[in-house]
């Protein structure tokens, strides 16, 4: 057994079982034992759904939707706080009892894969088509990858893209958004300089994906054809001085202190890079400046990567209801499905055929989040991730808040990552 599935074990039965966690996933009538994948078609089972967070919530919704479809299949829904979520599924492992469905958010995924905790969904993609990889934008699946297996199928997707204020845009020179690297610090400089109190772009130095985001565009390879990290690379030490130049600079502030609606309606930060949530935020919290507002997908130096996130669905690999369970991950991964989900939870399809519906396809900043999610990236799937991430933050505070050597702290920083990973 791996090593990282005994830490998980030890981990979670030293923590002592959690309330609920006695779920065993096999709440079924006539259950024809573990791994079976279901027992007979029309054989009556009740699958248990672990959802996450507020949006799961309205989860059961569509799992009635699916019930009508499919009598002979009951859904269970528990909806879990995400920060409950991960120590639940760490004790399910420990017992082997849980549930049959399980939300994933895409960081978790390497761990839970590592650990064995995930089926593999490829025997069941003849089956059910709707769990074609084909079916999905291409990072999300690679998110949901564990080496050769699929373990995990595309529920719905977020990125990262360039929102901007049209009209501060227009006051120093800018039509369009920034397009380039070049162009996003030239902007953002003359933006700033319209006065005391004034920025031009807000970049979040406790946001773990940025620095390696902005690495990605500037081609940086993470690691060595070994597999060692390679967080040193010229490249990658390029694109972090980039990043601290916004707050040298004075283009970026390193401690504002205030909510990003309000400083976005004020014109204090005219810029920020974030995800599709922020749309909805801005209409309902700063609607005076409707029209004076766009997204872009990124600027772009050798390219335009953007981070990848989302949440996908799999099957506990200890489920005595597999092929039930796979066949509610395809009705959940159909395109018609995503759409009434983005309906009730704003959360943007997996599925690209989805994105042919004419609420995405004529909306321009649904246009812009689709355009970006062609040229978006999952972070790595490795069980380091977390940690190694966690310490590049540590890192660049040095940087961006004492100007530091850039070269010599991503060197300090690249150790701790190759310690992390032996």
């Amino acid at each position: 057994m791996k090593k990282t599935f005994a830490m998980i074990t030890t981990v979670a039965l030293g923590a002592g079982l959690l309330a609920g966690c006695g779920a065993n996933g096999n709440n079924t009538e006539g259950n024809t034992g573990a791994g079976n994948g279901g027992g007979k078609e029309n054989e009556k089972v009740t699958l248990s759904v672990w959802g996450m967070g507020e949006e799961a919530k309205t989860l059961p919704k569509l799992a009635e939707q699916f019930t009508k479809e499919n009598p002979n299949i009951t859904i269970n829904v528990q909806a879990l706080p995400w920060n409950q979520g991960h120590e639940k599924l760490l004790t399910a492992i420990a017992s082997k009892k849980g549930p049959d469905v399980i939300q994933m958010g895409t960081s978790w995924i390497p761990e839970f894969a590592d650990a064995e905790a995930l089926a593999d969904l490829t025997p069941y993609v003849e089956k059910y088509p709707e769990l074609n990889p084909d079916n999905f934008y291409e990072g999300a699946v690679a998110a949901g990858k564990a080496g050769d297996k699929y373990v995990s199928s595309p529920w719905y997707v977020e990125t990262r893209v360039l929102y901007y204020r049209t009209d501060l845009l227009k006051e120093v020179g800018y039509e369009a958004a920034p397009k380039t690297w070049e162009e996003l610090s030239d902007a953002a400089q003359k933006l700033a300089a319209r006065g005391d109190g004034k920025y031009g772009i807000s970049i979040d130095p406790k946001e773990q994906s940025l620095g390696f985001m902005f690495s990605r565009q500037n081609g940086a390879e993470w690691f060595t054809a070994e597999g060692q990290p390679n967080f040193s690379d010229p490249k990658f030490v390029e694109a972090v001085e980039y990043i601290n130049s916004f707050y040298q600079n004075g283009s970026a502030p390193k401690d504002l202190g205030l909510d990003i609606i309000p400083a976005f309606k004020e014109g204090i930060l005219p810029m920020f890079i974030s995800g599709p949530w922020m749309i909805k935020l801005i209409q309902d919290q700063a609607p005076e400046i409707d029209g004076k507002w766009a997204m872009a997908v990124l600027p772009k130096k050798e390219n335009n990567i953007s981070l990848l996130g989302g949440s996908n669905l799999s099957i506990f690999e200890y489920s005595k209801n597999k092929d039930a369970a796979a066949k509610f991950i395809a009705f959940m991964s159909k395109p018609e499905t995503q759409l009434q989900w983005m309906e009730t939870t704003s959360s943007l399809p997996a599925a690209t055929a989805a994105w042919e519906d004419d609420k995405l396809k004529n909306d321009e900043n649904y246009k812009v989040i689709g355009e970006q999610l062609n040229a978006a990236q999952p972070m790595p799937v490795i069980t380091e991730w977390a940690q190694i991430s966690e310490s590049y933050v540590k890192h660049f505070e040095v940087i961006y808040r004492n100007n530091a050597d850039v070269k010599k702290e991503l060197e300090s920083f690249n150790n701790d990552a190759i310690k992390l990973m032996k």
